[in-house]
């Protein structure tokens, strides 16, 4: 008697799941048929969908869309550029730092091309000239009478040239294609030189470095279509992976090599980048 209710009580649970997994899978086919048949547009003569199918690992539907943003086979040509400057004169911090008469700035170019293998992903070359230049007329440090210094006539020059291989994905954020936000990555591999004048023991000194130096760069950024085939876009450098090296000569005596190598998870203010992109 028990053996039978038993039975019978494990037929009616497989009778209830049964139609609930169904309806669970066929409320799934739906969610996924309604993406994809929302809206449709015309695309070099293809109709495409406005919304992208994407792929959901977990567990729930988040009702998320990536609209498109810039269709397959398109190429995108574009140059971005940061800039940053700092100036001070006779500037005093606290009683520990005073006269302080400083002058510095860099800047960057990188012009770039890059072709949509899918739509809102994008493969491309990057080219990168960094320069950056730092004057310190004065500075004196005065912690007691026995801690005190000054220096003066010092600056520092550098500039660097490399190429990186990047890849750039973009999520839409409305069905017009205007706005959108998108993360790259880059592989970047350049060299350059830098050179460092100082008085030491009132006797000037002159260190000339060459550089050598290759990158894993993740920057996120914002894009805005101004037109129809122009778009205006900033990124932030948030997350890198560095290696360097170094050889270094002082009045052209060899003081050897170092290499060092190393992750920054800092937010940089020099590393902030204006562009501009054509879509054709």
């Amino acid at each position: 008697m028990y053996r039978t209710l038993r039975i019978f009580m494990l037929l009616m649970a497989v009778a209830v799941a049964v139609p609930a997994s169904a309806q669970i899978i066929q409320r799934k086919k739906l969610i996924e048929f309604d993406r994809d048949s929302i809206e449709h547009v015309v695309v070099d003569g293809d109709t495409v969908p406005v919304i992208l199918p994407e792929k959901n690992y977990g567990r729930f539907d988040r009702g998320l869309f990536n609209y498109i943003f810039i269709p397959k086979g398109k190429w995108g040509f574009g140059i971005t550029a940061s800039y940053g400057e700092l100036q001070t004169e006779d500037v005093r911090v606290l009683s520990i730092l005073k006269d302080v008469d400083f002058k510095g700035k860099m800047y960057s170019v990188k012009p770039y091309i890059s072709y949509f293998v899918k739509s809102n992903q994008a493969v491309g070359l990057k080219f990168d000239y960094t320069r950056g230049i730092a004057d310190l007329g004065r500075l004196a440090v005065d912690f007691d009478d026995d801690l005190n210094f000054t220096l003066r006539d010092v600056s520092y020059y550098q500039q660097s040239f490399s190429v990186a291989a990047f890849h750039r994905a973009y999520v839409g954020l409305d069905r017009s294609g205007r706005f959108g936000i998108f993360n790259e990555v880059d592989l970047s591999f350049g060299s350059g030189s830098s050179r460092f004048k100082r008085l030491y023991n009132n006797e000037p000194k002159d260190t000339r470095t060459v550089i050598t130096q290759g990158a894993i760069n993740f920057s996120p950024g914002v894009c805005v279509f101004l037109q129809d085939f122009m778009s205006f876009n900033v990124s932030f450098g948030v997350f890198g992976l560095k290696w360097r090296k170094e050889d270094q000569t002082t009045d052209g005596v060899d003081e050897g090599s170092r290499v060092t190598s190393g992750a920054n998870f800092k937010f940089n203010i020099f590393n902030i980048n204006f562009g501009l992109m054509v879509v054709i």
